[in-house]
């Protein structure tokens, strides 16, 4: 789970919280408030509903309280919280809609009264600390947005150094702040420019040592051609063509490791041709094909026919009985060939340089190519040994 996505559950679940306290919060002093007021009210209605023959004590009562004298009930925005009927008349208290005004209507007899209260302090005080959980809130994303402002940099980061190790060498992060995030980015860019470097002085290195090694073995190839002793231009033929080979394959291997793919999509049928045509057949009949699914792939063509040869070309090698098969079905691309089972685990045979004996031919590079190829398009070698038959699968999914 990538730190964006954590730190957006977790400002989900800091939010939620939040919210559910404020509305637990806003609640409770709704129903305190409300309560209060309510009490305070009623005490003041049973004060002048008392003293409603005293006029002055009434007046007294309402200058003590802060209560106006209405006409009559204009504003219909009010809900009665309190309601008492009495023999000759009825205490009725209202609030409005707003909740900080409360009405007070008496009536008794023909003596009848309409009074407003002033804004409820404590009602304002509730509204305060409602705005103030807002605030809170308000806060919260923010720091949130700036958070996430500040990890931004982390994703172009990732980007790049994921194209970097798919090839592209030229990769830098462009990112100018002065915190840890482009330092990490400078850094980065350091150690891009130091390996591209490196790897380009590598493969020029390679280029012109494979070039100066096949000069001098064509003129050798030249030279033994001149020779009248069969038995030993054989020989020095074989030695010739081996280093020739040798040469080719290292610097075949060293190119997969930074190279980059030149992907295309292709069936699988494509990419057997592919392979074929890069080998050297000297019986067609030594190969059968079947393509039972002729799926799709995307890949390099070029790269995974290298592969693919390195297979069949492995399978003829060792094979003790023709012909060797290659099938295709349900993503996979299966050599098979009838012959002794490896000695060792699949995995030792993956290394350069190694080999089922040392009497055959080849250098044992082949496999060590193929897994090099697969390892960059992401897919996967199996290897099993059934009913006397070795069973190699490239597998694309």
């Amino acid at each position: 789970m990538s730190i964006r996505r954590k730190v957006s559950i977790l400002f989900v679940i800091s939010l939620i919280l939040m919210i559910t306290i404020g509305l637990w919060i806003d609640k409770i002093n709704s129903q305190r408030i409300e309560n209060l007021v309510k009490d305070k009210y009623l005490k003041i209605s049973n004060e002048i509903f008392l003293s409603i023959d005293d006029k002055e004590n009434i007046e007294q009562i309402l200058k003590k309280y802060r209560l106006q004298k209405l006409d009559k009930l204009q504003d219909k925005n009010f809900k009665p919280i309190y309601q008492k009927k009495h023999t000759f008349g009825f205490i009725l208290i209202l609030q409005s809609s707003f909740r900080d005004e409360f009405i007070i209507h008496i009536k008794y007899l023909d003596d009848e009264y309409i009074l407003k209260s002033e804004d409820e302090r404590s009602l304002n005080e509730k509204l305060t600390l409602n705005i103030l959980v807002f605030l809170d809130i308000f806060v919260l994303v923010a720091i949130f947005l700036y958070i996430l402002k500040l990890l931004s940099p982390l994703k172009k980061i990732t980007k790049e150094i994921d194209d970097f190790s798919k090839g592209n060498l030229s990769t830098r992060v462009n990112i100018s702040s002065k915190d840890e995030m482009g330092a990490l980015a400078n850094t980065f860019n350091t150690m891009a420019k130091n390996l591209e470097e490196l790897i380009k002085t590598r493969e020029d290195l390679l280029r012109d040592i494979g070039h100066e090694l096949r000069t001098p073995i064509a003129k050798g190839r030249f030279v033994i051609e001149k020779f009248e002793d069969s038995n030993n231009k054989e020989l020095l033929k074989k030695i010739f063509l081996d280093l020739e080979s040798l040469t080719n394959e290292l610097i075949e291997l060293e190119r997969l490791n930074s190279s980059k793919l030149q992907l295309s999509t292709f069936t699988c049928e494509t990419l057997i041709l592919e392979a074929l045509n890069k080998l050297y057949l000297k019986e067609e009949s030594n190969i059968e094909i079947d393509i039972i699914d002729n799926f799709k792939i995307e890949a390099d063509l070029e790269y995974l026919a290298i592969a693919l040869k390195n297979l069949i070309d492995n399978a003829l090698k060792y094979a003790n009985k023709y012909p060797i098969k290659i099938e295709s079905y349900k993503n996979k691309i299966v050599v098979k060939n009838m012959g002794k089972k490896l000695s060792k685990e699949i995995s030792y045979y993956l290394k350069p340089f190694t080999q089922e004996s040392s009497n055959r031919d080849g250098f044992g590079l082949g496999l060590s190519i193929v897994t090099k190829i697969l390892k960059k398009h992401n897919f996967v070698l199996e290897y099993s040994y059934e009913d006397g038959t070795n069973i190699f699968a490239i597998c694309t999914k």
